[in-house]
């Protein structure tokens, strides 16, 4: 029965290859998709002259909104997340069980309702400027709460505008034109190419939350899903310029962030390759969507234009409303909350013990031998960036050498895994990756890099 409907499918579509489209599939196509790219990718600069996006300045301002006029929103949310939780798992309401998407949200395991038992006790700690001063101070509780509100305006902004973006018929266009490049260098589809830009251009965890959807949405398996996540999002231009002034190393920023970028698609090239990415199987969330196979009859620019052509044809606003709802709800809902424990008991690790100081012993070694100066100084700074990929310009020592200073930017941009934000949203995504083999992930990416930076050091 399923061969069935997949060889009349393939019929419709060959034919619809074969008629073309109308003039209004055209328009839906160029006008929805050019919004898509317009909000993702256009490169636009802000007021004080930063590398932007369209999105990214619009997040911005309902962050600045929400923050000024809706200061009790992020508590409501987490009050509410951390009450429903509890709620799932001592009374289970009938009428929950009715919309299984709030069902996921709400009837979770026991670790995750701690999770948010913590959130909660955090930003109470912090609103209300009661309880231990290491959990509420600047760096840490607060920290975490004012990276949360951005999620929220994120999420909002995100959610409403993802679908111009992926539904509408720019990623089957340039998925098939680029998978002859991007398919043998990576083992991912072509479409992963629009997941690298949003990140250079907007943010990486925007680069995840639509590898997350596209996932969901049948058009990556969990491994092709997976590697995307963990080597595709490399970190918007404005945050490496964040870094590198934190580092004082602006100076040699275009040769900063060309490294990163280089040395980035190298671990990409090498991380699918190997343990543990390459363990996860190649099975799909519900039914297979993607196809950037091209007859052997066919041109390509004009099977890849009528591809597009077919995904707009079935693009709905009212459809693509509801999901954006949904996954709002979900964001803020689900993710917050480990934002805010996570990053917090991470951070206190980090402030309040000498647990990364012992642990970053071998990192210490290794970096000896490879010549870096202060090589043990900076050792805790290469493992922190699991928890927050900012922590480790802020410990750094600035009186280090200028070349130890620029290691030390370009591994934290390179690591790109970061429980903080990209690490929950992987871990939630469900694609067959557990926090051990991010970790693993964190490490490979970190050893294999080090040696690349040192040498990216000799041009300084």
């Amino acid at each position: 029965m399923k061969e069935g409907t997949r060889m009349e499918r393939a019929i419709e579509k060959d034919s619809a290859h074969k008629k073309g489209y109308s003039w209004k599939e055209t328009a839906k196509f160029l006008l929805c998709s050019g919004f898509g790219c317009f909000m993702f990718l256009f490169p636009v600069s802000g007021g004080q002259s930063d590398f932007n996006t369209t999105l990214s300045v619009l997040t911005e301002m309902l962050d600045k909104a929400i923050q000024a006029n809706l200061p009790w929103l992020l508590t409501a949310i987490v009050v509410f997340s951390a009450v429903g939780a509890l709620a799932g798992q001592v009374w289970k309401p009938v009428f929950v069980k009715k919309y299984e998407w709030l069902a996921e949200l709400l009837f979770v395991s026991k670790p995750y309702m701690v999770t948010r038992l913590v959130a909660l006790f955090v930003t109470l700690c912090v609103v209300l400027g009661v309880g231990p001063e290491a959990v509420r101070s600047a760096d840490v509780g607060e920290s975490m709460v004012g990276l949360s509100q951005t999620l929220v305006a994120l999420a909002i902004t995100l959610s409403f505008v993802l679908p111009f973006l992926t539904d509408c018929g720019i990623m089957e266009f340039t998925g098939i034109l680029l998978k002859p490049l991007i398919r043998p260098l990576f083992h991912v589809p072509g479409r992963a190419s629009v997941d690298l830009i949003a990140s250079w251009l907007a943010s990486s965890n925007t680069a995840v939350l639509i590898t997350g959807n596209q996932y969901n949405s049948g058009f990556y398996s969990k491994r092709e899903a997976a590697s995307i996540m963990t080597n595709f999002s490399l970190v918007s231009i404005p945050f490496c310029m964040v870094v590198a002034e934190t580092l004082h190393v602006t100076s040699h920023f275009l040769l900063l962030y060309g490294s990163v970028t280089f040395i980035g698609l190298i671990l990409a090239a090498i991380g699918v390759r190997i343990r543990p990415l390459v363990s996860i199987p190649d099975s799909f969330h519900g039914e297979k969507k993607i196809n950037e196979e091209v007859p052997k009859d066919a041109s390509l620019v004009r099977w890849a234009w009528a591809e597009a052509l077919g995904r707009a044809s079935r693009f709905s606003l009212k459809e693509a409303l509801k999901a954006g709802g949904k996954m709002t709800v979900g964001i803020i809902l689900d993710l917050i909350p480990i934002v805010i424990a996570w990053g917090t008991i991470g951070t206190l690790l980090v402030n309040e013990t000498s647990i990364m100081q012992w642990i970053s012993y071998p990192m210490g070694a290794y970096m000896s031998l490879l010549g870096i100066e202060g090589a043990f100084q900076i050792a805790p700074a290469t493992l922190v960036g699991f928890i927050d990929m900012f922590i480790p310009a802020l410990i750094t020592n600035q009186d280090l050498p200028e070349t130890t200073r620029f290691l030390v930017a370009g591994l934290s941009l390179v690591q790109i895994i970061y429980l903080t934000e990209v690490g929950s949203i992987i871990v939630k995504s469900n694609v067959g990756l557990d926090f051990k083999k991010l970790f693993v992930i964190f490490l490979e990416r970190t050893i294999i890099a080090i040696p690349l930076l040192v040498l990216v050091t000799k041009l300084l």
